[in-house]
């Protein structure tokens, strides 16, 4: 099949390689008549990816707003599967909720709230421009994360710049482009869990506040929520992401998107045609708030 500009620009912005045939007036060896075997699973896979992806996109603008009382008002630093803080839990959450981004920056870093902090090598506070009009919210970091210092490092890295490149995005604090085509990248929990292991319910009661004072600075236009506990721990709910994907969500007034988050995305390539949907919903959606 033959595939638009348009088409091939969003493909090789989800890492997908389309064979372009010569054209009739090329000679070419009699051995490379027919295109690697590499290359035609890769257009295989290209086709399969825009047979899900062409009929989803949004022309009609994005979907509605879910209204106030689907997403429970819950106090911050609770969730029906965080334990309840106690009074200088409270007292910390208030205190945090004042600082500004380097006192911020530092308080994540001197951090001793839970025990995640014995095996961190630093913590992962967050990168990208302060008051960039997107906002990622992913998980937990991972080991490369933990050495770096930086959120979404590595091949999920790799694929989260891949895809807000497709959209006219980054990441880079400081450039020409203007906070419209920036974004900020925040994680739910600013320790690495032991092996990588999912964050306990205590520990993302705990760090919960960094990421609500984050969000209060940045002041983005439009979330992105990235894997099941950056949904948990924003939208106050445990119903799984397939669920709540295709719709514009709403946090503290602010539309917030759900998508899969990109390590599972790696080990489920057919998703990744949902997740540049939900890419496009959130793209829609943007433009909408201005």
């Amino acid at each position: 099949m033959a595939w638009s500009e348009r088409q091939q620009a969003m493909l090789k912005g989800m890492g997908l390689r389309v064979w372009t045939p010569p054209a009739p007036d090329e000679t070419a060896p009699a051995d490379s008549a027919e295109p690697p075997r590499q290359a035609v699973a890769l257009t295989t896979v290209a086709a399969t990816v825009m047979e899900q992806v062409v009929p989803t996109r949004r022309a009609a603008g994005p979907g509605p707003v879910l209204a106030p009382a689907a997403v429970p008002a819950v106090p911050a630093g609770r969730h029906e599967s965080h334990p309840a803080p106690d009074a200088d839990a409270e007292q910390r959450a208030r205190h945090i909720a004042t600082l500004d981004w380097p006192a911020l920056r530092q308080a994540a870093a001197d951090c001793k709230a839970c025990g995640l902090c014995a095996e961190r090598r630093q913590a992962v506070f967050g990168v990208g421009h302060p008051r960039a009009h997107w906002m990622v919210v992913g998980e937990a970091p991972g080991e490369q994360e933990d050495l770096k210092g930086e959120p979404f490092v590595g091949p999920s890295g790799e694929l989260l710049d891949a895809m807000l490149r497709a959209l006219g995005l980054s990441r880079a604090e400081d450039g020409p482009a203007p906070p419209a085509q920036r974004v900020y990248i925040a994680n739910t929990v600013k320790c690495r869990p032991p092996r990588n292991r999912n964050p306990a319910a205590d520990e993302m009661a705990r760090c919960e506040p960094f990421l609500v004072r984050q969000i209060q600075l940045v002041q983005p236009r439009i979330i992105l929520a990235m894997g099941r506990f950056a949904v948990q721990a924003l939208l106050r709910t445990t119903e799984p992401i397939g669920k709540l994907r295709g719709r514009v969500h709403s946090y503290q007034g602010v539309p917030l998107i759900v998508t899969y988050h990109p390590a599972y995305l790696l080990r489920n390539l057919p998703d990744k045609a949902r997740a540049w949907d939900d890419l496009c919903l959130a793209a829609d959606t943007a433009a909408l708030a201005g």
